[in-house]
């Protein structure tokens, strides 16, 4: 679950973006991995999924770095994170994600999608857990 003050805006990157609403200093723990919000679902149950709900899963939820078996389906919009190759948040732990620099207010809050998947995340293609 996101920890700080964040709104949903059209971004420049993709889509819609994650935006802080104030003034975020560098190293703040920004995001935790909370399960009595966010899912963490099997992958048979991701598998067996078709349609609009596989669809969905497929573009917001990631592999879960800790068991390999389930993927992670956030709960908040978190899920809205963008990609940069130049991120201002880590998230190359598991259950959190801090700052990398200082965020101004009314800036994006971006990850690197790479720590997401073992071999790297392809843009172009399917994004599949």
């Amino acid at each position: 679950m996101l920890l700080v003050d964040v709104y949903l805006d059209k971004s420049p990157i993709q889509g819609i973006g994650v935006f802080a609403k104030n003034h975020i200093p560098q190293g703040t723990l920004i995001w935790k991995l909370d399960p009595r919000f966010d899912r963490v679902i099997e992958v048979d149950t991701y598998e067996n999924e078709t349609g609009p709900v596989k669809s969905y899963l497929d573009r917001y939820s990631y592999p879960d770095r800790r068991d390999p078996a389930y993927i992670v389906f956030e709960a908040d919009d978190a899920r809205y994170m963008n990609h940069d190759d130049d991120p201002n948040c880590d998230v190359s732990s598991p259950e959190e994600t801090y700052t990398l620099r200082d965020i101004a207010p009314g800036e994006e809050l971006t990850c690197n999608y790479n720590h997401f998947f073992e071999s790297g995340f392809d843009f172009l293609g399917d994004r599949h857990p």
